[in-house]
């Protein structure tokens, strides 16, 4: 059996930048511990299946520990894939997925991603983030993450958390932001307990900052640095109880997957 196999930079506009991916379009589902096998072999933050379902397709994401529920820059990985590599006409994708129904609109050379939002609660700082950070941070929320708030842009920058305590942690990751003098703010994504250490750039995370940041500046467009060393890019804009997520995206490589049935 081979198996197509594109690495994508989603939320780049240039190779080596945003956040990598790998996407492996199917014509039926693989068992998971192939598929999970697989994304382990890739040690990419995530790998994203497909098959067609109805007049659009079926999404699953796996990052190299675990299957999750969510994930933004695969899914715009996917979106590329289908309208510039397999050539999908239409100007929206419709994914069916564990979060519900995504849609990918093609705009220009942008892919708008239209995702739940996840507006995030307050809740007092675990301990195990205030021992991950030199810096106590301001304010703690959580949604499907917990959001962790710092005054300064230069803390979001210069972090660098202890990993073994945000493995202690019962939600899928930690997100850290700051107001941004160039943005409207920045963040970065860390989520040691699924294998990613840092994530170079995370569009789910943008479904919960979002709410967060519109409750504090009161707009609903925003242009956001995630600040990564990879770095990337992005727009997002709160539309009634959605969140659409905007980036680019770039092809690396193109290969096959040879797995003896």
């Amino acid at each position: 059996m081979k198996i197509p196999l594109y690495q994508i930079d989603a939320f780049a506009s240039k190779l080596f930048e945003g956040n990598p991916a790998a996407v492996c379009p199917l014509d039926k589902w693989l068992p998971d511990e192939i598929m999970q096998s697989i994304a382990e072999e890739n040690n990419l933050s995530e790998t994203a299946f497909f098959v067609p379902k109805g007049n659009g397709f079926h999404i699953r994401w796996f990052t190299p520990a675990s299957e999750v529920d969510l994930c933004g820059h695969a899914t715009l990985a996917a979106a590329y894939v289908l309208f510039s590599i397999l050539g999908y006409k239409r100007d929206k994708i419709e994914f069916d997925s564990k979060s519900g129904t995504l849609t990918v609109t093609k705009n220009d050379e942008w892919l708008v991603m239209d995702f739940p939002a996840q507006p995030p609660v307050s809740c007092d700082i675990p301990n195990e983030i205030v021992k991950a950070f030199e810096i106590t941070p301001i304010e703690c929320l959580k949604s499907e993450d917990f959001i962790v708030v710092f005054e300064h842009e230069i803390d979001i920058e210069s972090a660098n958390p202890d990993f073994e305590q945000l493995k202690k942690l019962d939600l899928r990751g930690v997100i850290i932001t700051a107001k941004s003098f160039r943005y409207d703010f920045v963040a970065r994504f860390f989520a040691p307990k699924y294998g990613i250490p840092e994530d170079p750039v995370t569009g789910s995370a943008y479904t919960q900052l979002a709410p967060y940041w519109a409750s504090k500046i009161g707009s609903k467009r925003f242009s956001v640095k995630q600040l990564s060393s990879r770095g990337g890019e992005l727009y997002c804009e709160i539309v009634d109880d959605r969140v659409l997520i905007s980036g680019k995206a770039i092809k690396y490589l193109e290969g096959k997957i040879k797995i003896k049935t």
